[in-house]
């Protein structure tokens, strides 16, 4: 058995036509994968709206309403768009990847499979955190408000539709906030910022983070602080990642002008 490699760009060179034409198969498997789960989602639309009402239940709503008549039918259907994307994702980027990959260096390509790999990872993980622990806070805290006031009940009666909304609010913002490591590196990687850069302007980063966790998450400080404070925990922890690695880089640089030092002493 052959030894895996990655190839170099000039082991794969082919005319515009042929790249065109695989941009179209590609675009097609992808929009077929995309079909393919928006049609298993359309159909389980139900159940995955039964997973998505969970934080609110276990903060005590048991009450969903829709004003519109046309509503519950336009919330099945953003569910299953949306979930069709999640689920059709990992198609999508495999054949992204297979179509750039041709046109990268061997090094570009070391360098950018594991952010292909640490993206899906990451927006998972803000994922997990907005739906098991934000949301549940957050709702319990939205609803403390019910009540007495002035006489009257003041009662909580969410519509499906400006529910679904919120839900997909919180997991698309700490979904691709949590994907700022993968953006740091690639900049660092590119040679746009340097790690240097980004420790001397920590303060405005710091500022930036509190910023983006106002305007991405609902107005009210519990979201926004606990969207914030794992985006600094993230943050540091980005930067003792590119402090090991232009570690690394560095050994590896001198290793081989060593190496080729040596061979042209022999």
């Amino acid at each position: 058995m052959k030894p895996f490699r990655i190839l170099d760009i000039d082991d794969t060179q082919a005319p515009l036509l042929d790249h065109l034409i695989e941009l179209r198969a590609r675009l097609m498997r992808a929009l077929a994968a995309f079909a393919v789960a928006f049609g298993v989602c359309f159909y389980f639309a139900d159940k995955i709206l039964a997973i998505l009402v969970r934080p609110l239940v276990l903060a005590g709503q048991n009450t969903l309403i829709y004003t519109k008549l046309y509503e519950a039918f336009f919330v099945e259907l953003k569910i299953a768009l949306f979930g069709a994307f999640c689920l059709s994702f990992p198609v999508i980027a495999n054949q992204l990847w297979a179509f750039v990959a041709p046109g990268l260096y061997a090094r570009e390509k070391k360098a950018f499979l594991p952010f292909l790999v640490a993206t899906p990872i990451l927006f998972t993980m803000g994922a997990s955190l907005a739906y098991f622990v934000v949301m549940p806070t957050a709702f319990k805290w939205f609803l403390g408000f019910q009540g007495a006031t002035g006489g009257l009940k003041l009662e909580a009666l969410p519509a499906s539709g400006d529910y679904l909304a919120l839900v997909m609010q919180f997991i698309l913002a700490f979904g691709v906030s949590f994907l700022l490591p993968v953006l740091l590196m690639l900049l660092n990687r590119a040679g746009i910022l340097t790690r240097t850069q980004i420790v001397a302007s920590r303060r405005y980063a710091i500022v930036g983070i509190f910023i983006a966790a106002a305007f991405l998450t609902p107005p009210d400080v519990v979201s926004q602080l606990m969207l914030a404070i794992p985006l600094l925990i993230l943050f540091e922890g980005t930067l003792l990642l590119m402090l090991f690695t232009e570690r690394r880089d560095a050994r590896e640089k001198a290793a081989e002008e060593l190496a080729a030092e040596t061979g042209e002493a022999v």
